[in-house]
């Protein structure tokens, strides 16, 4: 693994979304209303349902707001007909960046994106041109000083693909994204409770950034992320603390 604190950055992130706790609820009751309307809203029997409804509870979302997202998804209640897109580009130095949206209006959203990109020092790219640099895949990521052994045997037995330990003492487990929920409430199970876990788009080479670059980048980060139709971003820039 490089040298830069895995740690940090991730800490680094929950507080950034602590911070926004609002913009928290919006998107996941967006994600929620999605899958049901893909997939139907009995989470038992659609992944990405159950995956969401677990990020909303992560966020403490009232249990009200997400009934109500998931009807709005089956349509039991009104709501807006969201679609899903992805934009690609490049950052500061070149670092890959993967935006994922949820929107009622693609004009709208890729004029808003492409301005967050443009306005920050970044490029806005064509499809594909960086998605082949991330690994879909779900990510766990556990606190220095947790028994590795112990972990990787759980994880492992629960079908894990991959157990690392980074410099910085944390240690990761990777699943396929359709196993991620079930290791997950394995591992639960067997004691550990893991400090970020998602499915995610993980760099499979990451770029190092320091100083004004590093400083240059997180402002692009964050305009991007502050985007309303903005459900995530992906990136191989990791910023020095």
């Amino acid at each position: 693994m490089a040298g830069h604190s895995k740690w940090a950055n991730i800490q680094h992130r929950k507080g950034r979304q602590d911070e926004k706790r609002g913009a928290a609820f919006s998107r996941v009751a967006k994600e929620i209303t999605v899958a049901a309307k893909m997939g139907g809203g009995d989470i038992n029997f659609n992944p990405r349902l159950r995956l969401a409804v677990d990020k909303a509870k992560a966020v403490n979302m009232p249990k009200d707001k997400i009934e109500n997202a998931i009807k709005k998804g089956t349509g039991e209640l009104e709501g807006v007909d969201y679609v899903e897109i992805r934009y690609e580009g490049y950052g500061i130095g070149g670092a890959a960046v993967m935006v994922d949206c949820m929107t009622d209006n693609k004009t709208r959203t890729v004029a808003e994106v492409r301005h967050a990109f443009a306005k920050h020092g970044g490029n806005m790219g064509t499809d594909g041109c960086v998605a082949f640099m991330f690994k879909h895949c779900g990510q766990m990521i556990f606190a220095p000083g947790t028994d590795e052994a112990k972990l990787m045997d759980a994880a492992i037995e629960a079908g894990a693909e991959d157990v690392a330990s980074n410099d910085d003492g944390s240690i990761e487990v990777i699943t396929g994204p359709g196993d991620f929920l079930n290791v997950k409430e394995a591992i639960e199970a067997a004691g550990f409770k893991p400090e970020y876990a998602e499915v995610t788009m993980k760099p499979l080479n990451e770029a190092e950034l320091a100083g004004d670059d590093a400083v240059k980048m997180q402002k692009l980060l964050d305009a991007l992320d502050g985007l309303d139709d903005v459900q995530e971003v992906y990136t191989t820039a990791v910023m020095d603390e």
